[in-house]
């Protein structure tokens, strides 16, 4: 079990704390936070590894409802979603927090943040769906940080999402316990979930974490939901890039998932707690993407540096490319209406809503309210 040891004040008259309800008491006087597999263990006015949760007036709350670090139009392919609605924007907004300690986090000064003065932007739920339906974004994704973290404010804004009719994505380590997953995923229509690595010591070392719980989630995901799934890989030299390793990674996928789940592998740069290490070769990505194909991986790509054979799509019936990409943007478009290959007729895998989008590899910046 893990507890954090940080004291720091909750203001129960702040708007921005609510209650939450996956926690119970302990019979040595402290409770136990639920929502997660790190399950910390508070006294009062102690606050879990993730900080935004913390123990006030005999109960666990949630500090940050409401608050972001700021919220910004996105191209779907850097989530990275590439069988979701391709070629869209989203709007994208996270909080402050992790319930991971990665060291190698590119996202560290948001996610590790314990100074609340990183959330400078309030936004309430239908805000943040007004927002997306006036700068016509077809889905709303929570990343950032972790959203399971500020899970009661993810769900508040799904369904004001919802009832607008734009679309829900999680950026995840799926690190979350049985039934708050349930809950959080039935708002969700696609996770892109961060499958960090396949050893058990990899995720106890780097990240803090364990690999059991992840796997969980991805298999309940895929076996119980309609939510659609994509998985991220980033291959740190060393540490989580052998063959043994993605041998093992990707076979997994293919007959615990299914080969129809997309792999994408994508380059550590140097960051965080590990700028001792090299960023990862082009060669790397390609022996992994070349990996995961042999195993039966219908979709592998590779992220965070330009490969124009690595990033695009190609049809599983015939071999042929069906949607080219150049970093963030899409070329050549070979699916008809209803996203079959226009070669052979087979049907793509994924969530897609006619021809192409056209937002591109922009990125704005957006005031909510």
């Amino acid at each position: 079990m893990n507890t954090s040891n940080v004291h720091a004040p909750i203001n129960l008259q702040d708007p921005s704390v609510v209650a939450t309800r996956y926690w119970h008491r302990l019979d040595d006087g402290r409770v136990q936070c639920d929502l997660c597999p790190r399950a910390c263990r508070l006294q009062e006015g102690q606050r879990g590894l993730c900080f935004v949760r913390g123990r006030a007036n005999d109960a666990v709350v949630m500090t940050t409802w409401g608050r972001s670090s700021g919220f910004a139009l996105d191209p779907i392919e850097k989530k990275p979603l590439n069988h979701f609605l391709p070629g869209t924007s989203v709007l994208s907004f996270g909080t402050a927090g992790c319930n991971l300690a990665c060291k190698f986090c590119q996202n560290w000064d948001i996610s590790k943040s314990r100074d609340n003065d990183t959330l400078m932007e309030q936004a309430s739920p239908a805000g943040i769906a007004n927002a997306a339906v006036r700068m016509g974004a077809q889905s709303v994704a929570y990343t950032y940080n972790d959203p399971v973290i500020f899970h009661e404010y993810a769900i508040d804004v799904a369904q004001a999402c919802h009832a607008r009719g734009i679309r829900n994505v999680a950026v995840t380590a799926g690190y979350i316990c049985d039934e708050p997953r349930e809950e959080f995923f039935r708002h969700m229509d696609a996770a892109n979930v961060d499958l960090k690595g396949f050893t058990e010591d990899f995720y106890f070392k780097v990240t803090g974490a364990h690999l059991q719980p992840v796997l969980d989630t991805l298999v309940y995901l895929k076996k119980q939901t309609g939510v659609w799934l994509e998985l991220t890989t980033l291959l740190i030299p060393g540490l989580n890039d052998s063959e043994a390793e993605l041998q093992a990674m990707t076979q997994w996928v293919v007959e615990n998932l299914g080969a129809d789940v997309p792999m994408h592998f994508t380059a550590f740069h140097p960051d965080y707690r590990m700028r001792d290490i090299g960023a990862t070769p082009l060669s790397t990505l390609q022996d992994a993407r070349r990996i995961a194909r042999a195993n039966g991986v219908r979709h592998a790509y590779i992220g965070n540096v330009h490969d124009a054979e690595g990033s695009s799509t190609y049809c599983h019936g015939c071999g042929e490319r069906v949607i080219e990409r150049a970093g963030y943007r899409l070329g050549d478009w070979k699916l008809g209406e209803t996203a079959a290959c226009e070669h052979c007729g087979t049907s793509a895998d994924g969530v897609f809503a006619g021809a192409a989008g056209q937002w591109g590899p922009r990125r704005i910046r957006v005031q909510v309210n």
